[in-house]
C-alpha cells in the first residue's frame, strides 16, 4: 500500500510515476519535472544553514502564525522573516 504522508510520500509517488488516488502521471509531467529538478541539483548551494531557513520559512509559513515562525527563527538563532518572505507567504499580512 502507498504511504500517503510523511516528508517522502510525494518524491514516493514521483519515482513510482502514480499519484496518490493510483491514477498513473502524465509522462510530460514527469520529464518536466525531472528536467526542472536536474537544474536545481546541479545548482551551486549556499550553505546547510541558509537551506534550513529557506525551508523552516517555506514550510512553516503554512502552518504557523507569522509572529510565532520569526520568533522561533530568531530564538533558533536564524535571520528574523524578511519583508519579501512575508509579503509572498502571508500576503503582507501580520
Amino acid at each position: 500500500m502507498p504511504n500517503y504522508g510523511g516528508a517522502d510520500a510525494v518524491d514516493e509517488a514521483i519515482a513510482r510515476g502514480i499519484d496518490f488516488d493510483g491514477s498513473p502521471i502524465p509522462q510530460a509531467k514527469l520529464d518536466l519535472y525531472s528536467r526542472v529538478m536536474g537544474l536545481e541539483a546541479g545548482r551551486q548551494r549556499s550553505g546547510v544553514s541558509n537551506t534550513m531557513r529557506s525551508r523552516i520559512v517555506r514550510i512553516g509559513a503554512k502552518h504557523i502564525p507569522q509572529d510565532e515562525l520569526n520568533q522561533m527563527l530568531i530564538a533558533a538563532d536564524f535571520a528574523p522573516l524578511k519583508d519579501k518572505e512575508i509579503a509572498f507567504f502571508y500576503g503582507g499580512k501580520s
